[in-house]
């Protein structure tokens, strides 16, 4: 039989909230604080010490990435404290941050495709000893935004402007004004861009506005 977990939850849906605690008081685990936004989650794990916390992404005021960056302060300041983003979302510029020390204590789980609750209460249990319990869609979509990056990297700081212009919605003769170049000079970064972001030509999509959307996701 699994040992009992100390757990504090961070989900700003009152409903969601309370049913994950009677699911995992029925389990024979103790729930010991709930909070309703991520402002306070610091401090309320510090004050109980649990095993593990689980945390939601879009949490008040913003409904963006409070829980997440809380997640993260979780994990630099309470290190031996397990952490469980339980989300619909999938954030992959914090999500990768909040694995950049190590996956151990670490879960990442979307709401939407845990199924059985043995299964969450398993993986929380991993997380809580130290173990690792990522959806196979967060993994995918980290190395995907992994695999952008390393690409964005390899732009010269020239290509990079290029890019940058171009995401400000400049034409090519516009770009070359911008950097005193000819624009045979623009095209033949831009060309350089789309090699090393690997876009080649197609009908069915817009090359340079595919370039400016990797920029952005960066």
């Amino acid at each position: 039989m699994n040992e009992s977990l100390r757990i504090v939850i961070a989900e700003d849906s009152a409903i969601l909230r309370d049913g994950l605690a009677s699911l995992l008081i029925e389990r024979g685990h103790e729930v010991v604080a709930m909070v309703g936004d991520a402002t306070t989650l610091s401090d309320v794990v510090g004050a109980h010490n649990p095993d593990v916390a689980v945390v939601d992404v879009r949490m008040p005021p913003s409904f963006t990435d409070e829980g997440l960056l809380a997640a993260i302060e979780l994990r630099r300041k309470y290190p031996m404290t397990g952490v469980l983003v339980f989300s619909q979302w999938v954030e992959t510029r914090y999500a990768t941050e909040l694995l950049a020390g190590g996956a151990s204590g670490v879960g990442y789980l979307l709401k939407d495709r845990v199924a059985d609750v043995r299964d969450f209460v398993d993986a929380l249990q991993r997380v809580a000893t130290g173990g690792t319990a990522l959806d196979p869609e967060v993994v995918s979509q980290l190395m995907g935004a992994s695999r952008q990056q390393d690409s964005l990297a390899r732009l010269t700081p020239r290509e990079r402007e290029v890019l940058e212009l171009m995401a400000q919605g400049l034409s090519n003769n516009a770009i070359a004004t911008a950097l005193t170049v000819t624009e045979r000079a623009v095209e033949k970064h831009i060309g350089n861009i789309f090699t090393k972001l690997d876009l080649p030509p197609s009908d069915a999509h817009h090359r340079r506005v595919l370039a400016v959307l990797r920029l952005k996701a960066s």
